[in-house]
């Protein structure tokens, strides 16, 4: 950097926009402050004297009439080759044309561009409050010569007229945010950012303090002051270097910059600039919330109850957050973050900042190996998709997803330097696990595809072939995640050959049959494997760019997975193991008839919840009934399995209590009853749970129905498959819809995986007959129904 010369104080005394730029900032500022000051004394020594009105002395030379500089000039940080703001403000005599002329002039013939208004204090305040670029700008209003007063003036009238108009002009502001976000995209994640405008950039810094100013929030926080520090001196040497006003950081443009700046490479820059327009956006996403909620106008009353609407346990939703309920206990409850976060995403809210805090300063270590619970939680939130990538930036930012994953913390805004990519590591990250989430109905085991599409990319920045070193990660972490040995090596397949498909589709003879027994080695013959790969390469391809995947390379390795499919040949559907409890309700007599013995509840602690085992006499719909009553006393089905021996059923259920409750044998069987006699309206009270717990609805992708009829065993003949969002009911709606549509459940398995709920139906009719074409297109349609929700109550016969 030049040291600064000394600033030329004569009104005759031109700086070229070349000169003023080779000085640092401060320099800046004095050089442009002297030589302006300058040129107004001039412009009112030969413009012609005022005149007082009748009756009054004609006001002293210099009075009424001030040059302010706006923007930022006036907030002392004047970019290099950048427009001069100015004001000419003054008291409305005549004549100020003349000044005005006088003073404009010389600033263009120097070669400065200069955005300039005339204005009266009134004019001026009116101006501010009917365009809020204009009033942005005003907010910065700093004397450089001329009347103090009236520039003290002009600066409280605006300050006041800004205060009074906040609640029109915001919503405009906003408005123009959004915009910038659409149009020039994050400064946090982009490898080529425009420093002003991108979300993140140095405009969000302005309308931050333009936000306090107006008393709606507080000052920015130190980090976020910074944070625009830091973005400005980049912005200085980026515009010195490239000798024009540009602020995108070009790629040409980074090495000097980052040398100017005493920065090791232009990859720590870019990562410096990355983890500034981070936190600058993470501060104003937050003060927006804040200024969205004052501007929303409620019917005042004396006393308001705020409703707090329980999401999970610990959790509750108040107004568009989620903050803690008041009986939780962060310091005890090491799965309170995740499941928080889950709870979140699934409702598409946000953490409000001082759950963030307390939950930052309390929250315990993860235990090791992570409680099935926690990594439940985990999968639901990324399971949630779009909804997902804020809340875990939530998390990023208050540093507790580095504490839960310590080894995220090497790939935070590294930047990429493929020409293919768009997204820092990280960022690339999270959308491949938000765009995994679409693709959850298209493999077996989600809850791998989830994970393996967040971590694919996580030895990236590290000595060695990124895939061979993740794959070494990931088997450390998939292990601290509590996965069992065998869903460990998926992961680390997945990994290791993520980009498998796409280079042999791209760059192989499809017909070559050396080249699917390339692929089938390499995936050692395992189908599942291939399913998850594929899909993570759609994911991958989607978090990259359209260049990373087109429809002719997304056709390429479909085929690619159709040979090799086909030489696989097919896979069974996965059964969860379940054994019935011990009943802790009433004991069944063994000698009594199927039909006649008694319903049964047993409850039995496990691993991660309970498991209700429920016996009742066999009739069409009772396991529908069943699922009914344990979705109504608020229990999540995790697995379920359904006998039937000498007319009398066993469901085993797999279960987790929503909000820590512990379902009770007794209350379980008289609902039961209930349900089985009529007297209890098992749809009505779950309709009314589903509107009172918004965050059930069905999210992603849409639901997806196959049948299996050749895997049929037993007294079925018939196996349809469901791949559907989880909801509370959802298991009682599909058996229900089954049973309206006439057919027997006479088995079932019923898994979920983070948010998707993978429920495969062994199907008979009663006559004995099997289930034909039309029946299987009708129970389709009403299965696809209710799973997505639009389906009336299901009435089972």
């Amino acid at each position: 950097m030049v040291d600064p010369a000394p600033p030329p104080a004569a009104a005759d005394t031109a700086p070229r926009p070349e000169d003023i730029a080779a000085l640092d900032r401060a320099g800046r500022v004095a050089a442009l402050d002297g030589w302006l000051s300058g040129l107004l004394t001039g412009a009112l020594a030969s413009a012609p004297a005022p005149r007082g009105r009748r009756g009054q002395p004609a006001p002293a030379p210099g009075t009424g009439i001030a040059l302010v500089a706006v923007g930022s000039l006036g907030r002392r940080e004047p970019a290099p080759l950048g427009d001069l703001d100015l004001v000419l403000v003054h008291d409305g005599r005549p004549g100020i044309a003349a000044v005005a002329d006088a003073l404009w002039y010389p600033i263009w013939d120097a070669g400065h561009q200069l955005d300039h208004s005339v204005r009266t204090v009134a004019e001026a305040v009116q101006v501010a409050g009917t365009d809020v670029k204009a009033g942005l700008g005003l907010l910065d209003v700093r004397l450089v010569a001329g009347d103090a007063d009236l520039a003290t003036a002009l600066r409280s009238a605006t300050l006041a007229g800004w205060r009074q108009s906040a609640s029109r002009l915001l919503p405009e502001l906003h408005d123009l945010r959004r915009g910038r976000i659409r149009t020039v995209g994050e400064l946090g994640f982009l490898l080529e950012p425009d420093l002003k405008e991108a979300y993140g950039g140095l405009r969000e810094g302005q309308v931050l303090r333009a936000l306090s100013l107006a008393q709606l929030v507080d000052q920015p926080p130190a980090d976020a002051e910074e944070a625009y520090a830091l973005l400005v001196d980049v912005r200085d040497e980026l515009r010195r270097r490239a000798r024009r006003g540009t602020d995108v950081l070009v790629r040409q443009e980074q090495p000097g910059v980052a040398t100017a700046l005493g920065l090791a490479d232009d990859d720590v820059l870019l990562r410096r600039v990355s983890l500034a327009g981070r936190r600058l956006a993470f501060v104003a996403d937050e003060a927006w919330r804040r200024v969205d909620a004052a501007l929303v106008r409620r019917p005042r009353a004396r006393y308001r109850r705020v409703h707090r609407e329980p999401l999970a346990e610990g959790v509750v939703r108040q107004g568009d957050e989620v903050v803690l309920a008041r009986d939780a206990r962060p310091a005890a409850d090491p799965g309170l973050v995740l499941r928080g976060a889950a709870a979140a995403a699934h409702a598409d809210l946000r953490l409000s900042p001082y759950t963030l805090k307390v939950l930052a300063v309390h929250a315990p270590p993860l235990p090791e190996p992570w409680p099935a619970e926690v990594r439940w939680s985990f999968l639901r939130l990324l399971a949630s998709g779009r909804s997902a990538v804020p809340v875990l930036e939530q998390l990023d930012q208050e540093g507790l997803l580095v504490r839960m994953l310590p080894e995220w913390d090497h790939v935070r805004s590294l930047p990429q330097r493929h020409p293919w990519h768009r997204f820092t590591v990280d960022r690339h990250l999270v959308e491949a696990a938000a765009a995994a989430a679409a693709l959850t109905r298209d493999v077996d085991r989600p809850d791998l595809l989830l994970v393996g599409a967040l971590l694919h990319d996580i030895g990236k920045g590290r000595p060695g072939d990124h895939s061979e070193v993740g794959g070494v990660l990931i088997r450390g972490i998939a292990a601290r995640m509590g996965f069992p040995p065998a869903d460990v090596e998926v992961l680390v397949a997945m990994v290791r050959f993520h980009l498998v498909l796409p280079d042999v589709a791209t760059h192989r003879d499809l017909d070559d049959p050396a080249t699917i027994d390339r692929v089938v080695e390499t995936i050692g013959g395992d189908r599942a494997l291939l399913q998850l790969l594929h899909a993570l390469a759609q994911a991958d391809g989607a978090a990259t760019s359209s260049s990373a995947w087109s429809p002719w390379k997304a056709h390429l390795v479909a085929a690619l997975v159709g040979r090799v499919a086909a030489r696989l040949g097919s896979v069974t559907v996965p059964e969860p193991v379940l054994e019935p409890s011990a009943p802790q309700a009433e004991t069944p007599a063994p000698e009594i008839p199927g039909p006649t013995r008694p319903v049964t509840v047993g409850v039995e602690d496990v691993v991660d919840g309970q498991q209700v085992t429920i016996g009742a006499p066999d009739r069409p719909g009772l396991f529908s009934l069943c699922a009914g009553v344990l979705a109504l006393n608020q229990l999540d089905v995790r697995a379920a399995r359904v006998t039937v021996e000498a007319g009398y059923a066993t469901s085993v259920f797999a279960v987790r209590p929503r909000f820590g409750r512990a379902p009770v044998p007794g209350i379980l069987a008289d609902a039961v009853r209930a349900a089985m006699e009529g007297t209890l309206p098992l749809g009505e009270r779950l309709a009314q749970r589903e509107r009172d717990y918004r965050q059930d609805g069905s999210r992603g992708a849409p639901p997806k129905v196959s049948w299996f009829d050749a895997e049929a065993t037993g007294a079925a003949n018939s196996l349809v498959e469901v791949r559907a969002a989880d909801r509370a009911g959802l298991l009682y709606r599909l058996t229900a819809a089954l049973a309206a549509e006439g057919l027997d459940v006479r088995g079932a398995t019923v898994e979920t995986l983070g948010a998707d709920a993978v429920d495969a139906f062994y199907l008979a009719d009663p006559s004995g007959t099997p289930v034909d074409e039309g029946q299987r297109g009708r129970a389709a349609q009403a299965l696809l129904a209710a799973a997505s929700g639009v389906a009336p109550d299901p009435v089972p016969r």
